[in-house]
């Protein structure tokens, strides 16, 4: 089973602005939803724990007391939207009206092909794994790992909206992928 564990809260996820690769830190609430993560995880035991390169999704896996058992995977960075980089959707509207992320892309960034991609390497790493695997990173390439488990078009990861803070599983019912839990 994939566990899917989006970082704490930052000023920028309370803001709605895109925050790609910028490494800033969680707010205090988000350090607390960090340490409730490991409450409701309750010790459980993961084969394998990887985290997202940067900070906030580090911290949120220290916090949750996976930190010494978890390995970095870069693929588990978040979408680099280029220009938008810092930018709330209403902001990118003013000059592009109707824009949608998971529809029209970014400018001077990653498609969403390529961070797909990143998501399909993630699976295949993590479904040769004999049990449980915690992945801690964003809500973008989250969303859109789980559009690639179900075999859909990465392009309906706009379907699954993910909280800061949430925990999600993906699994199986009989032989399909599945979810089996969202958005706790």
């Amino acid at each position: 089973m994939l566990w899917l564990i989006r970082h704490g809260e930052t000023e920028w996820s309370l803001s709605g602005a895109h925050t790609g690769r910028t490494d800033i830190p969680l707010t205090p609430a988000g350090e607390e939803s960090a340490r409730a993560i490991g409450d409701e995880l309750a010790g459980h035991e993961f084969a394998l724990v990887l985290t997202s390169p940067l900070n906030r999704a580090m911290r949120t896996c220290e916090l949750a007391g996976y930190g010494d058992q978890a390995q970095i995977d870069p693929n588990l960075a978040e979408w680099n939207y280029g220009r938008y980089e810092g930018l709330t959707s209403d902001q990118i509207r003013a000059t592009r009206p109707g824009w949608q992320v998971f529809r029209d892309g970014v400018v001077g960034g990653e498609t969403i092909g390529q961070v797909a991609a990143r998501a399909h390497d993630v699976i295949d790493r993590a479904v040769q794994i004999d049990g449980d695997v915690a992945l801690f990173a964003h809500g973008h390439i989250l969303r859109i790992l789980t559009a690639c488990w179900l075999g859909l078009p990465p392009e309906d990861g706009k379907m699954f909206v993910m909280g800061t803070g949430a925990i999600s599983t993906l699994g199986y019912e009989h032989e399909s992928r599945a979810i089996l839990r969202w958005n706790s």
